[in-house]
């Protein structure tokens, strides 16, 4: 083994150190001895503290537990700090957002059969074997407690050599849950499907394209309206960590705008809020996505202003400047990848405020700087932390046109 000083952490949150391959689950300024198969800790970092959870050692779905909360809060918001640096970018960074304990409302946990039935959970680190985790400190208690139904979908779903992914929501009715990889559906399967979700009252099943049974539409509330998102679909994975991510927009775009462009908007997790004091025009790539949008405000009992749902593929068809110029506020929330197009399109508008969400520091950095090459100003960010004790990293950014 190799005795070694851990410098910093990688944006994955592994320890680095000259002349050996990062080290998961160390902290900087701490003496370990590191192979391949093992770490141990020599002189441990003031940050260090006993991970909350039983199951942090062989889980691999956190990576932070190690730390002390105050520790990952200054490290997410110093990640965002160097990626703007790389872009020749600075400004204030807010102190991070972070959500609670047992707060995770959507998860996919991994589903395999065994001799004796069926286990339910999260894969080791760097491994494909499954850890069970009844104690988990990050899901919901309605995830958790929906453990033992797991187990029961995933016994009629996989096969002794091929496990299934549950994609498990919280809704307002109850839990709403998409099985995909399973075995091939016939009527028998279908019909067990039919009768675990009366067994277990969930709001909503699907097995892969196949629904099996809706005993009340899982809802999402998004400002004053009701969105039934798409099976699978994306949804923030705290309440609190959306409520941060709204706020940080609200306070970006401000109480006065008349009209508002959302891209990249989703089943409307900021639209439907926003159309409480503006006209809201909503573009997304998912037809799925825009017509639960569209549904929740048509829904909502005129106590929104008009909000327009546009299924378009901002991607490969980004709003041009003249387009944009009919807005007094945009906000742009992209996938991981960021979105460049987009972004340069921005850049060369008049849009006098833009309200950026992002995933990815790195992405947001890199268009960051493209909007600040178009005469935009950064004039803060804000870290959100809803994927708690993880090496994820959320942010809400507020751009102003000089």
């Amino acid at each position: 083994m190799t005795e070694v000083l851990i410098e910093k952490l990688n944006v994955r949150g592994e320890g680095v150190a000259p002349g050996i391959a990062p080290v998961p689950r160390v902290l900087p300024g701490e003496k370990v001895s590191a192979s391949a198969e093992k770490t141990q800790i020599i002189e441990p970092s003031a940050h260090r503290v006993s991970p909350p959870c039983r199951h942090f050692k062989a889980c691999g779905a956190c990576a932070m537990q190690h730390a002390s909360d105050a520790f990952v809060a200054e490290w997410k918001a110093s990640v965002i700090a160097q990626g703007l640096a790389a872009q020749g970018l600075s400004t204030t960074i807010r102190p991070t957002l972070t959500s609670p304990p047992a707060s995770r409302r959507r998860a996919t946990l991994h589903g395999r059969r065994t001799k004796k039935g069926a286990m339910v959970g999260f894969m080791a680190r760097a491994s494909d074997v499954l850890v069970e985790v009844p104690d988990c400190q990050v899901l919901h208690p309605h995830i958790r407690e929906a453990l033992p139904a797991l187990q029961a979908l995933t016994r009629a779903t996989a096969t002794r050599t091929s496990g299934v992914d549950l994609a498990v929501t919280v809704s307002e009715p109850g839990l709403d849950i998409l099985i995909t990889n399973g075995r091939p559906a016939d009527r028998a399967l279908l019909a067990d499907l039919a009768k675990l979700a009366g067994e277990h009252a969930f709001a909503r099943l699907t097995y892969g394209d196949e629904p099996i049974a809706t005993h009340a539409p899982p809802t999402q509330r998004f400002g004053s309206a009701r969105v039934v998102p798409p099976p699978g679909a994306f949804l923030q994975a705290t309440a609190e960590g959306e409520a941060a991510l709204l706020g940080a927009i609200k306070e970006c775009v401000g109480p006065d705008q008349r009209r508002i462009a959302d891209l990249f908007a989703g089943g409307g997790t900021f639209s439907l809020p926003l159309a409480a004091h503006a006209e809201v025009d909503a573009y997304e790539g998912d037809a799925a996505l825009t017509d639960a949008l569209d549904a929740g405000w048509r829904n909502a009992g005129g106590t929104l202003r008009r909000t327009t749902a546009h299924r378009r593929d901002l991607f490969r068809q980004p709003l041009l400047p003249d387009e944009l110029a009919a807005f007094d506020a945009v906000v742009i929330d992209p996938p991981r990848a960021g979105a460049e197009a987009q972004h340069r399109a921005l850049a060369s508008s008049t849009v006098p405020r833009i309200a950026a969400v992002s995933c990815n520091p790195v992405t947001f950095a890199r268009d960051a700087r493209i909007l600040a090459e178009g005469g935009y100003q950064l004039d803060w960010v804000q870290p959100v932390d809803q994927f708690r004790w993880s090496s994820h990293v959320e942010l809400a950014a507020q751009f102003t046109r000089v």
